[in-house]
C-alpha cells in the first residue's frame, strides 16, 4: 500500500489511527515498535524531530498491517455510547446501609438488568455523596446466570480498567467512568458487576430501592463464579450506569420519577417494573431494539423539597442531562410533593395554590433544561390515591392533582404525554386506582398497574424513524429562547 498523495496521506492517517485502536485491543506481547508524529503521519521527515509517542505494535497488528486501510473502514462504522441500565443515587438511609464492618475486605456482586445490547460496554461508577476519596481495588463484569443468585457464567468474566488501572480512587462527590471493555451485552440481559472494596466509605452511595439482591462476601473474590456463603441485600451500591456501544442510530430513554417509577410494590428480581416492562415493548419491536431505557426513580423522592434523595429540579442534570445517548425523559414526579402538605393537618387555599403554581413551574424548569439538550420531555399524569395509607388525600389535594394533571395534558407545555392516571385509574371512582391495579396500598400500582403505565407510553410517536417528537423538543427551545 501507498500514500503518495494527499488522499493516499488522509487514508494513511486514518489507517494509522484505527491500527492503533486495535492495539489497544489486541495488547500481548511486544516485538516491534513504531513511531508516529502529527506532522508525519507514516514516518518522520527529514531534518524533523518526531515527537509523538511511540506506538506498541503486536503480533496481532502485523497481522493489521497485511490487512491495510479497507480493512479498518469496515471495521470503524459509527458508534454511540447509549445508557443501557442506570440507578439515581442518593445517601442511603441508617436501615439500608451497610455497616462499616461489612465493607473491609469486602467484595460485592449486584445484579442488573440492561435494556438495549451492544459490542462494549462501560461503567460509571459513583462517590456522588462521598465525603472522601473512595477507593476501589478491583472491579469486574460478567453475565449472570440468574438475578436470583450470586453465579456468573465464568467464561464471560471481565475485569473493569480504570486509565488502564485495575483499581480506581474516586474523588468525594464524583462520578468516574471505567474504561470501554469488549463485552457481548444482550439485550435484555442480566449483568453482575462485582466491586472489592479494601475499606468503607466516608458516607455512603447508592440506591436503596435496587427490587434485585446484592451478595456480598468478605475476600476479594471479584472473579469467582459463585460466591458462596454471601450475603443477601435488596439493595445497590457505587453502580450509577452501564453503556454500550451500538448504532448511530441508538438512543436512551430516562424515566424520572418516584417510587412509582423506581418500582415500589413490583416483584423483587422480577423487572416488572414500568419502565422494565416498557424496555421490553421496545425490545420487542424491530424499529425500536436499538432503544434503551433507563429508570432513575427514587422512592419518595419530591420535586421542590429533599426527602428521600436530593428533589427532582436538585438531581435533574446528574440524572437525566447526563445521561449517554439520551434523547427522551418521561417525567413522572409530584405525588409526594402533593401528599406531605397536607400528612399532618389541613392546609390553606393558598397554601395549595402556592404549591400548585410551584410545582407547574418547576416542571417548565425540567422541560426547558432538557429541550437546552435536544432531550423531548413526555409528561406523565400523576396517578390517583384516594384512601391512601400514606396521605389520605381531601377534595382539596384532590383537586390540585386534577388542576396539575390537565396542565399536563394542555398542547404547548410537555411535548406529548403518558397518561398514566387514566391507564390505571378507577373509572366509577376516578380519584382511587382500579383494585386490579392497586398494590393494596391505594398508591402504588401493583405488577399489573406497571404493566398498563408501560402500555399507555406513546412509544410510536417518540421512536419511529418519521415521529416529530424529538424535533419538536429543538423547535420548543428556538421559541422559548429565541435564538
Amino acid at each position: 500500500m501507498t500514500f503518495g498523495n494527499d488522499a493516499g496521506l488522509a487514508d494513511g492517517r486514518a489507517y494509522l489511527l484505527c491500527l492503533c485502536a486495535a492495539l489497544s485491543r489486541l495488547a500481548r506481547s511486544t516485538t516491534l515498535r513504531l513511531r508516529r508524529c502529527a506532522a508525519c503521519p507514516v514516518q518522520p521527515s527529514a531534518g524533523h524531530r518526531c515527537t509523538g509517542r511511540a506506538r506498541t505494535v503486536s503480533r496481532g497488528a502485523l497481522f493489521l498491517l497485511a490487512l491495510g486501510p479497507s480493512w479498518c473502514q469496515a471495521q470503524t462504522a459509527p458508534t454511540q455510547w447509549v445508557a443501557s441500565w442506570a440507578a439515581a443515587q442518593q445517601t442511603p438511609e441508617p436501615r439500608n446501609a451497610l455497616a462499616a464492618h461489612d465493607y473491609r475486605d469486602m467484595t460485592l456482586r449486584q445484579i442488573v438488568h440492561l435494556s438495549a445490547g451492544g459490542a462494549s460496554l462501560r461503567l460509571k461508577l459513583s462517590n456522588a455523596f462521598g465525603t472522601a476519596p473512595l477507593h476501589l481495588t478491583s472491579v469486574h463484569v460478567a453475565q449472570a446466570r440468574s438475578p436470583a443468585d450470586s453465579a456468573i457464567v465464568p467464561a464471560t468474566d471481565a475485569s473493569l480498567l480504570f486509565s488502564g488501572q485495575a483499581d480506581v480512587t474516586i474523588p468525594a462527590g464524583a462520578e468516574y467512568w471505567s474504561d470501554p471493555v469488549p463485552f457481548a451485552a444482550a439485550p435484555s440481559s442480566d449483568l453482575a458487576i462485582s466491586i472489592h472494596y479494601d475499606e468503607a466509605p466516608s458516607a455512603q452511595t447508592g440506591h436503596p430501592g435496587s427490587r434485585a439482591t446484592s451478595y456480598y462476601v468478605h475476600g476479594e473474590q471479584a472473579a469467582q463464579p459463585f460466591l458462596a456463603s454471601a450475603i443477601r441485600t435488596e439493595h445497590w451500591y457505587q453502580i450509577a450506569e452501564v453503556d454500550v456501544a451500538t448504532g448511530s442510530r441508538s438512543l436512551s430513554v430516562v424515566a424520572f420519577g418516584d417510587s412509582i417509577t423506581d418500582g415500589h410494590g413490583a416483584t423483587t428480581n422480577a423487572n416488572d417494573r414500568w419502565p422494565d416492562v416498557l424496555a421490553s415493548r421496545l425490545q420487542g419491536a424491530p424499529e425500536t431494539e436499538h432503544v434503551g431505557v433507563v429508570n432513575v426513580g427514587i422512592g419518595g423522592n419530591r420535586v421542590l423539597l429533599d426527602d428521600l434523595g436530593p428533589n427532582a429540579l436538585a438531581r435533574f442534570d446528574r440524572d437525566v442531562l447526563a445521561r449517554s445517548g439520551a434523547a427522551v425523559v418521561i417525567v413522572l414526579e409530584g405525588i409526594n410533593d402533593l401528599g406531605t402538605l397536607t400528612a399532618h393537618g389541613e392546609a390553606s387555599a393558598a397554601q395549595h395554590a402556592t404549591l400548585v403554581r410551584n410545582l407547574l413551574g418547576a416542571y417548565q424548569q425540567m422541560i426547558d433544561r432538557a429541550h437546552a439538550h435536544g432531550i423531548a420531555v413526555i409528561g406523565g399524569t400523576i396517578l390517583p390515591d384516594g384512601n391512601s395509607n400514606y396521605y389520605h388525600p381531601d377534595a382539596q389535594s384532590e383537586s390540585d392533582r386534577t388542576t396539575i394533571n390537565q396542565w399536563i395534558r394542555t398542547p404547548g407545555h410537555f411535548d406529548e404525554v403518558a397518561d398514566f392516571d387514566h391507564a390505571v385509574a378507577d373509572p366509577a371512582h376516578p380519584g382511587q386506582l382500579l383494585p386490579a391495579f392497586d398494590s393494596g396500598d391505594h398508591l402504588h400500582p401493583s405488577p399489573a398497574g406497571y404493566q398498563a403505565m408501560a402500555q399507555c407510553v406513546p412509544v410510536d410517536r417518540m421512536i419511529s424513524p418519521h415521529a416529530s417528537l424529538i424535533p419538536s423538543a429543538r423547535g420548543n427551545r428556538r421559541s422559548k429562547s429565541g435564538d
